[in-house]
């Protein structure tokens, strides 16, 4: 088994070494260096990314171990998400490549919460951890904080980890885990692919802060909710975009985003609503489509 893991760290030894070739055919990686302290991580995102593989998941390529913990993956050309939605220098993204990285994401969570065994739960479920790749297509990253679990069987509780303002209650507060913790978390990324906005904003003082997730329900909740989403979307879009498409992206994300975890949906779900959105065809038959194994094969992305 040790011998085994030497023998790993040798050959990514000489996959750390592949940008520096002059060869034109040569694969460019990313490396991941963690501390010692952060083995738990380390260990987590190895054994969810050995076993899991689909295309709108990160790649690992490998890992070593000397002195650090290395995690070799695909190199990912355009960054994260956040940087795109709120970094300087890049073009904005428009709102089509935000519907298709939205749906990209969901996938990837999809396949994770429900085609594999045991059950995964990302638990870390944000902007920065969706890699954008040159094509403009996004790959949920960052394993390091996932926890499986027996298919069908809630965890037991545990100390809630990730990132404050994408933490549904049940979790912040009880430390209960369920898919539906990944499902709140990629409600408030719906809400930020709409307005570029952080999970947590300023709100009046300097001192007072209000999550994404209040945000937009006020807006949703006003007479002409259509009229007060407009004031919300990503400024740099101008007018460039569908308000119904929109208004129909933050209702999905507010069903994400429901206090009770049971009225969340699936991720399943999600993907389906996120295919009619990213469609023309506005008469989709959904049932059919999931009758279809081929299809539904093509949508998991397998």
């Amino acid at each position: 088994m040790q011998s085994n893991r030497f023998m790993k760290a040798l050959h990514l030894f000489k996959v750390m070494q592949l940008e520096k070739s002059a060869k034109p055919d040569v694969m460019k990686a990313a490396i991941k260096k963690m501390d010692m302290q952060s083995s738990k991580e380390f260990f987590a995102e190895l054994n969810v990314l050995t076993h899991v593989h689909h295309f709108n998941l990160v790649r690992l390529l490998g890992y070593c171990i000397k002195d650090s913990l290395f995690l070799v993956y695909e190199y990912i050309e355009n960054g994260n998400l956040s940087q795109h939605l709120r970094g300087s220098g890049r073009n904005p993204l428009p709102w089509s490549a935000r519907v298709q990285i939205a749906l990209d994401s969901a996938r990837g969570l999809e396949y994770i919460h429900e085609h594999t065994v045991p059950q995964y739960i990302h638990r870390d479920i944000k902007s920065a951890n969706i890699l954008i790749d040159k094509n403009f297509r996004g790959k949920v990253a960052d394993f390091g904080l996932t926890k499986l679990s027996e298919f069908g069987i809630l965890p037991d509780p545990t100390r809630a980890v990730g990132t404050f303002g994408y933490m549904p209650p049940e979790y912040a507060q009880l430390g209960d885990v369920s898919t539906k913790v990944d499902v709140y978390a990629f409600g408030v990324v719906l809400y930020e692919l709409i307005s570029a906005k952080e999970a947590v904003v300023k709100a009046g003082a300097a001192t007072e802060f209000m999550g994404l997730v209040a945000l937009f329900e006020d807006a949703l909740g006003q007479p002409e909710p259509r009229e007060h989403l407009r004031k919300l979307v990503d400024p740099r879009l101008g007018d460039n975009y569908p308000i119904d498409s929109v208004y129909k992206m933050a209702q999905l994300a507010k069903a994400c985003t429901q206090l009770e975890p049971q009225l969340r949906p699936s991720m399943r779900s999600i993907v389906v609503a996120l295919m009619i959105l990213s469609s023309s065809t506005e008469d989709l038959d959904i049932d059919a489509l999931y009758g279809n194994p081929a299809l539904a094969n093509l949508m998991s992305g397998r």
